[in-house]
């Protein structure tokens, strides 16, 4: 067999981030639309990825956020999203580089991905805490929770590529 020089598992995976980013984009300039509402979840060690260190005691491995009514400050850029939300009755930035999500759901769409293992293990190292980072934003209202998980459904199905490829 001839070896993937290109990586197509990589360029696929990379696109299908892409969807991630474009969907946060479109929410960070014109809110979110309908009934939309996400489910984020990210490795909480992964290089890059930037909460307070309450947060990462909490969820040392992965954490799962929820924008759907109270969020504030969504700005993406080309490699990370950075979102305000609220925590025990305290607003906190998290910035979550879109390598670090394993997976994302709008359950309003049944629409859902998750991502590889391959770059769970890609090296993981602390990420920068609330004392790296300076600015501290004003407090907002209370919010729900934000670390709900995402629900169930019958509908959801994750597919891999790997059912489709010739070995």
């Amino acid at each position: 067999m001839t070896p993937d020089f290109l990586e197509y598992h990589r360029l696929m995976e990379r696109a299908v981030r892409g969807v991630v980013r474009e969907a946060l984009t479109l929410v960070a300039e014109h809110g979110l639309p309908g009934l939309h509402h996400f489910y984020i979840s990210f490795r909480t060690r992964a290089p890059g990825v930037t909460l307070p260190d309450s947060l990462l005691r909490q969820y040392p491995e992965e954490m799962t956020i929820v924008l759907e009514h109270q969020f504030w400050d969504l700005d993406v850029t080309d490699e990370t999203f950075a979102v305000s939300l609220s925590f025990s009755g305290a607003q906190e930035r998290l910035v979550i580089p879109f390598d670090a999500i394993t997976g994302f759901v709008d359950p309003s769409v049944k629409f859902g991905l998750q991502f590889g293992a391959a770059d769970a293990a890609a090296g993981a190292t602390a990420p920068q805490t609330e004392a790296e980072t300076a600015e501290a934003p004003p407090t907002p209202p209370e919010a729900p929770a934000a670390d709900a998980a995402p629900p169930d459904t019958d509908d959801e199905r994750v597919i891999t590529l790997d059912r489709f490829r010739k070995k």
